[in-house]
């Protein structure tokens, strides 16, 4: 049985989003599983010296096109896309509560999640938010607020945290398949072929480097 896709992701990422849209036509073409793998990506980022806020770091032409990329994007696949409440938000509760989650739910419980953020504009930082996300599923909200204050979901974060940074996952999202890393959502035809086809170009070109002289 070929081996399932990994995909790491925070909900305040909205190319993430984006890629969670696509989890189910990953399954379909390849015939492969899609395992989630949420993590941290605040703790990703302070692990490897990264700016909390990328917009932050951005020029002005920059984070103009930024912005229409991800409108564009959007469109492209057909997924409803708001403006968040605040961005970045503090997602760590959410994700602790979609781990606490069974795990046959899981899946339904980060749609749910991520259109809190992406598509309704919602504060998911808010525990009455989640819970009510959470409702609307017909899961019993109060048990898994709970559990997401545990010490072991809690744990549980920081695994699925290290776990990506032991990947090579530096942002959100990433998809690995047999292996290889891919990131962006804008990847996800490349994750297809490689699932599907073993498409891997990388064995050709292994002495590619931009960082050496090219001896030619």
């Amino acid at each position: 049985m070929a081996e399932a896709v990994r995909f790491y992701f925070d909900f305040s990422c909205p190319y993430a989003y984006l890629g969670s849209q696509r989890l189910d036509e990953i399954e379909s073409l390849t015939g492969r599983a899609v395992l989630l793998r949420p993590f941290l990506l605040g703790g990703v980022f302070r692990a490897i010296g990264q700016a909390q806020n990328l917009s932050a770091t951005l020029s002005p032409a920059k984070k103009v096109h930024n912005r229409a990329d991800l409108i564009r994007q959007a469109a492209w696949i057909g997924a409803p896309l708001a403006r968040p409440h605040r961005h970045p938000n503090r997602t760590v509760l959410a994700l602790r509560t979609l781990l606490a989650c069974p795990a046959e739910r899981q899946r339904e419980a980060m749609h749910a999640l991520y259109a809190v953020y992406w598509q309704r504009g919602e504060d998911i930082a808010d525990p009455e938010v989640v819970a009510a996300a959470l409702a609307r599923l017909g899961l019993d909200p109060a048990p898994l607020l709970r559990a997401a204050e545990t010490d072991a979901i809690k744990a549980e974060l920081r695994t699925r945290t290290d776990e990506a940074l032991a990947t090579g996952v530096f942002g959100a999202p990433a998809f690995v398949v047999d292996g290889a890393l891919f990131w962006g959502a804008d990847r996800v035809d490349m994750v297809i072929r490689a699932a599907r086809d073993g498409w891997n170009p990388l064995p050709a070109h292994a002495d590619f480097d931009f960082d050496q002289e090219n001896p030619a």
